[in-house]
């Protein structure tokens, strides 16, 4: 088995919850805030918003406990899905920057 350090860990947890949609999990059917939904939809400076806000809602939901969303950022480039999530660790008050993108 690997281990990783803190950080890949919070990256780690951040990944699921970013694309998984509702429903999806058995015993946890509000996990989630599914963004693969929204590779296809048409681009927006509203959906812009509405994703920044679907983002930092699951995030503080589920991991708020562990960091403090400061800014989100999310791109669609043709069926990719581009999201940078800029966050502080709580534990020890460091500033980290996480990127994903997901290709359906």
């Amino acid at each position: 088995t690997a281990l990783t350090d803190e950080d890949d860990h919070i990256r780690d947890l951040i990944l699921p919850t970013l694309f998984t949609s509702q429903g999806e999990r058995v015993n946890r059917p509000y996990f989630g805030c599914g963004l693969m939904q929204l590779v296809f939809a048409p681009k927006s400076d509203e959906l812009a918003t509405a994703t920044q806000f679907l983002v930092q809602g699951a995030l503080q939901k589920w991991l708020g406990d562990l960091i403090r969303v400061e800014s989100v950022t999310a791109t669609s480039e043709e069926a990719t899905l581009n999201i940078s999530v800029q966050y502080v660790v709580l534990k020890n008050q460091e500033r980290q920057i996480a990127q994903f993108s997901q290709g359906v």
